[in-house]
């Protein structure tokens, strides 16, 4: 039963209509009528103070009240005034309230005219609601509303122009859940359909593991270098804090593999560590070393620094010395094995995919030999190196992830279990890549205190070399990546250091 409340009578005795004794009733005492039926939901009442109600009356009252969900109408009647010597008109305001849209205001005029020697309203479709006129009519549509907002690990929005925009566009459908809205809607024929009322809820609220104000500085970071991306990640859970992207012809720091370079040094200097070789022994770093019956290979710019402890051959990035040790003192298998230790060769579960890198079996010296040093054939994704980086702070491989551990499972599937690494080795690998921003390739570059790092320049046959940076500084691990970038001295570590001052 529709509830109508009327808030106001008319004013009784405000206006005087002088007709002949003969008219029944008076305009006020109609025009408080047709409200006080109209308040009690009275149609047929309404009907009978109307002159020649149209067929449909009833219909036109009930159906709009169901069509709209009208819960209860609100009616509060203006003065009386006259229009003529047998017309009057009441204004009037009213407030319908909706089930799902809530108070809805008109406003609207109630016109009355004497017909057949009495006071009658004489009704049109827009006393009941001015939008009706002309053909008008009101509906109340039901919208599908499906989206999610990805927030940082604080709750709070990604940081504006994050570059991480595209992960966490793919990652939407995953938590977007269809939800009813609705929308009132006026129509006019010949007119385009206008939108008076909607109510679209909320979209489902998924935390991610980025933090806003490590994501906010690997972009600031970012800014001004195409063709680059920066990947953070926290050692002590591998939740990834940052993911800057703006790498270009859709490649991506997280699927994409890239020649790693020197960084990948950190790999074979693992192996050889684990090896039996001592940071402090003595090796040879000669300009040039050519592996015997095979092929030559240089430092950059053939520097020759003859004997240097292995923590500096690492610190100065001796293509040399990592090419003599690992072709003398490990087999291929033995590197593969170590890198596949510290994530190669197996998928990683992020909850947006991705992948850490390869290095192919080979029987060939020379191909050993590139590999040592991160050229040939192995290559490496970003976010795996950020991963190797965080590897050495903490002591054990973590699978990298963007979301929660039970959104991973159900996106992506198992991660991949912890790896604890050799305590001996971390422990060596600590000291040399703080060696690389104490005295070597990183040096002097405006690196907070505290930072350990290694740099990469890898080669790309026909175009410019990939530029990179590993490092870790207390529980933040990262990777920096300039495509065709150059010097990872001179491209990569100038964004590290933006971005470990920005926070």
């Amino acid at each position: 039963m529709l509830v109508i409340a009327l808030v106001a009578v008319v004013g009784a005795g405000a206006f005087a209509v002088l007709v002949s004794y003969r008219v029944k009733g008076s305009a006020s005492g109609t025009a408080a009528a047709y409200f006080e039926a109209w308040r009690r939901g009275d149609v047929g009442g309404m009907a009978r103070l109307v002159y020649r109600p149209p067929h449909d009356f009833a219909a036109r009252h009930h159906g709009l009240t169901e069509e709209l969900h009208v819960e209860s109408v609100t009616l509060t009647p203006g003065r009386l005034r006259s229009t003529g010597e047998e017309a009057a008109e009441v204004p009037f305001a009213g407030v319908r309230r909706l089930t799902e849209l809530g108070d809805w205001p008109f406003a609207g005029t109630l016109r009355l005219g004497v017909r057949d020697r009495a006071w009658k309203v004489l009704w049109a479709p827009e006393t009941l609601h001015p939008l009706l006129k002309d053909g008008g009519t009101l509906e109340l549509d039901e919208v599908d509303v499906s989206g999610a907002e990805l927030v940082t690990s604080e709750g709070d929005k990604i940081p504006h122009d994050s570059y991480a925009e595209s992960y966490l566009k793919a990652l939407e459908p995953e938590f977007a859940r269809v939800r009813h809205g609705w929308e009132l809607v006026s129509k006019v024929p010949g007119q385009p359909a206008r939108q008076l009322l909607v109510h679209r809820p909320e979209a489902n609220v998924e935390r991610t593991t980025l933090s806003r104000h490590v994501q906010a500085a690997a972009a600031r970071a970012l800014d001004g270098v195409e063709d680059s991306a920066v990947v953070v990640i926290r050692p002590s859970t591998g939740e990834i804090l940052a993911l800057a992207d703006r790498l270009e012809d859709n490649y991506s720091a997280v699927r994409d593999v890239f020649p790693p370079g020197s960084v990948f040094k950190t790999i074979t200097a693992a192996a050889l560590l684990r090896n039996g070789l001592d940071p402090a022994a003595q090796v040879r770093c000669p300009g040039t070393y050519t592996i015997p019956f095979h092929r030559p290979f240089h430092n950059d710019g053939e520097v020759d620094r003859g004997l240097v402890s292995f923590a500096d051959a690492y610190a100065y990035s001796c293509n040399t010395t990592f090419v003599e040790q690992a072709t003398t003192r490990l087999t291929a298998d033995q590197l593969r094995e170590t890198a596949d230790t510290w994530g190669f060769g197996r998928p990683i579960t992020t909850g947006i995919g991705g992948s850490c890198g390869t290095m192919p079996d080979t029987d060939d010296p020379d191909m050993f030999g590139a590999d040592a040093i991160g050229q040939g054939q192995v290559v490496a994704t970003p976010l795996c190196m950020a991963a190797v980086a965080a590897a050495v702070q903490s002591g054990t491989w973590r699978s990298p992830r963007l979301l929660s551990e039970a959104e991973v499972r159900r996106i992506d599937g198992l991660p991949f279990k912890d790896v604890p690494m050799d305590a001996q080795v971390v422990e060596a690998l600590r000291g040399m890549m703080a060696a690389v921003v104490d005295h070597g390739t990183a040096a002097d570059m405006g690196l907070p205190a505290g930072v350990a790092g290694k740099t990469g320049t890898a080669e790309v046959e026909g175009e410019q070399s990939h530029a990179w940076f590993i490092g870790y500084r207390d529980d933040l691990a990262f990777c920096v990546f300039v495509r065709h970038g150059g010097s990872g001295r001179q491209a990569a570590v100038p964004i590290a250091e933006r971005l470990l001052n920005g926070l």
